[in-house]
């Protein structure tokens, strides 16, 4: 056996007969005895995964496209609204505090201690009964001295009065006599005075409302003890913008409303208007009395709405429907925009006067990618 020889399997070739004058005749070789020379196999084309790939994709590229242009030509999802018919209500906003038209403080005229309390908080009073006492006890001291002296300068002046009339005393003589008791009088009255300052009485019938100070506390001269409320009825007092106060009058009707009385809604009216504003503020006072009864208390905070203007059945629509006086109608799945003549504009509603009908289909909130012509599919607004 020949060493050089493998045993290594040789790829299977395939063979071919190449023909005799092909060959070189000069090599000298027998023809007779030469061997076919191998010639690799030549393919036939991809095979069938390659092609089977190849119209997936194209598959997957036709049906993208497809959806695509669906989504293209689609016409875009709209919610629209309706007009309705109702009330139209302006109104001018304020907030402001529950008063008594006449509140008057009482206090006293010198400083003095607290000596006795007659009424408290809430008590009806009358005029002229007596509500607070300070201690007086060395003004009645003052007092009792100024009434002895009245006493003995009235006894002087009479004694020179009758010796006057006899000829023995001069007449300078009876003319001081007079000054000294009269100098006595104005003594007494002045005494009588500092002790009625420290005694306060009601100035009219009403109710205390508010006391300041404690039996035995050193009140300061002027200081307010007690604040008495006159009996008429509650009102409130409101600040209204200077920009809207030329649309408030007297007798416009208000709705009242208190954080104090969660969704009650109470009536009044507009009782006046101060003719001089703030002018730091820029606001005017708007005076309001009630229409009803209602259980305000003095200081209390309320929040009125002053109706300057309302239309009965007017056509009402929603205020995001309207931008810069104009809507986007929906007819036959198309959109158009239509300029509307507005009324009174409200927070939640606007009042249109004319440029649509009541059947019409209108864009509830519209945005800025809406324009003229687009196709649109109108969705009720509550299927959104």
């Amino acid at each position: 056996m020949d060493e050089s020889r493998t045993d290594l399997p040789l790829p299977a070739l395939r063979s071919r007969s190449v023909p005799a004058s092909q060959l070189p005749e000069a090599s000298g070789v027998d023809t007779r005895h030469v061997v076919p020379a191998p010639v690799p196999a030549v393919r036939d084309g991809p095979p069938r995964r390659r092609r089977r790939s190849l119209v997936v994709l194209l598959a997957v590229a036709v049906l993208i496209s497809l959806a695509a242009g669906a989504w293209w030509f689609a016409p875009t999802n709209v919610i629209v609204t309706q007009p309705s018919r109702g009330p139209a209500v302006e109104a001018v906003f304020a907030t402001g505090s529950v008063e008594a038209p006449v509140t008057i403080p009482l206090a006293g005229r010198i400083s003095a201690r607290l000596a006795q309390l007659y009424a408290d908080e809430g008590d009806p009073v009358k005029a002229g009964q007596l509500l607070v006492r300070f201690e007086d006890s060395d003004l009645q001291e003052t007092m009792r001295q100024a009434q002895a002296q009245e006493v003995y300068a009235k006894q002087s002046f009479d004694r020179i009065a009758r010796l006057l009339k006899t000829g023995t005393l001069a007449q300078a003589d009876y003319d001081q006599a007079q000054a000294t008791w009269q100098a006595a009088q104005a003594a007494t009255r002045q005494a009588a005075a500092q002790i009625a300052f420290l005694q306060l009485t009601a100035p009219a019938d009403g109710r205390v409302i508010r006391r300041d100070g404690e039996i035995g506390q050193l009140i300061p001269a002027n200081q307010t003890v007690m604040w008495l409320a006159r009996n008429d009825p509650l009102r409130i007092s409101t600040n209204v913008d200077e920009e809207d106060v030329n649309m408030v009058k007297a007798g416009e009707a208000v709705l009242i409303r208190a954080d104090a009385f969660p969704g009650k809604v109470f009536h009044g009216q507009v009782q006046a208007v101060t003719p001089m504003g703030d002018a730091s503020a820029r606001t005017y006072r708007v005076r309001i009395e009630f229409t009803e009864p209602a259980p305000f208390m003095i200081g209390m905070t309320a929040e009125t709405n002053i109706i300057v203007s309302k239309h009965e059945n007017a056509l009402l629509l929603p205020t995001s429907a309207v931008n810069d006086n104009a809507v986007w109608r929906v007819a036959d799945g198309r959109l158009e925009k239509v300029p509307v003549s507005i009324g009174i504009r409200g927070a939640d509603k606007v009042e249109v006067i004319g440029g649509i009908g009541e059947i019409d289909q209108i864009a509830a909130t519209p945005d800025t990618s809406l324009y003229d012509g687009m196709r649109v599919r109108a969705l009720p607004a509550s299927s959104k």
